[in-house]
């Protein structure tokens, strides 16, 4: 079995620690602040226990406290073991996590997670770059997750989903604010139905989840939204959309 470690244990940490075990991965879990032994989890108290002998450690802390983790378990890990950040974040930070990596020797990933965990659990389509992009890949696609790897150094990935964002989260304040106008005029549902049918089939869906979601994690996409923004400046292209997308969710997460 391949020996996979899950660091952070939130809603995320635990579905790819509960998917990747019923997909045959001997999976271990190590979170100093969330207790998921009622879950199923096999979690161990120190880093060094859950380590011990993976081949595979997926960080799922959080961007804020990715850096500090990497320093603290990098050291830790075996020769071979891949070292996967899943952590959103801008291009640079990961590129900064690799060379830390590269001073421990070992083989660093940048994966983007390019839709919501909970969906699809460890079957979420993933973006991969960086120097272990194939080995992963092989390591994830063994586990049934679908895996795409794109070309270049560690940040790519990352620069990827940014881009991705600028449309999807765009996308989404786009919605509120038709939808505050429409509730202000006394007739939000039937702008949003108009929406809808502009966006096809699956539109209904699609425009409860981004108001839905905007409101529940609004506090997370306004981050990544800051980091969207900071990309689009290191390319030298307008933001115009991006930075009223940014005044939506922090104004959501101002209130949550």
């Amino acid at each position: 079995m391949t020996a996979v470690t899950v660091l952070g244990l939130g809603e995320a940490g635990r579905l790819y620690a509960l998917g990747l075990a019923e997909s045959g991965a001997d999976v271990r879990g190590y979170d100093p602040f969330t207790d998921a032994r009622s879950t199923g989890i096999r979690q161990f108290d120190s880093p060094a226990e859950a380590l011990a002998g993976t081949e595979l450690a997926i960080s799922l802390v959080g961007a804020g406290a990715a850096g500090s983790v990497a320093e603290q378990v990098l050291p830790l890990l075996g020769p071979g073991a891949v070292f996967a950040d899943f952590n959103t974040s801008g291009p640079d930070s990961k590129a900064g996590l690799a060379e830390v990596a590269a001073r421990h020797g070992v083989p660093f990933v940048d994966v983007a997670v390019m839709a919501p965990v909970p969906r699809a659990g460890s079957r979420t389509p993933l973006l991969v770059s960086g120097p272990a992009a194939d080995r992963f890949a092989a390591l994830m696609e063994s586990l049934g997750a679908p895996v795409q790897t794109v070309p270049g150094p560690a940040g790519a990935a990352a620069g990827r989903k940014l881009l991705r964002s600028v449309f999807m989260k765009g996308l989404a304040g786009l919605v509120l604010e038709s939808s505050a106008a429409g509730q202000a005029a006394g007739a939000e549902e039937w702008l949003l139905a108009e929406i809808a049918g502009e966006l096809g089939p699956e539109g209904p869906a699609l425009v409860a989840r981004l108001i839905e979601g905007s409101h529940t994690h609004a506090v997370r996409r306004a981050h990544e939204v800051e980091d969207s923004l900071a990309y689009l400046g290191t390319l030298g292209t307008p933001a115009w959309m991006t930075e009223g997308t940014l005044r939506w969710l922090s104004a959501l997460a101002a209130d949550s």
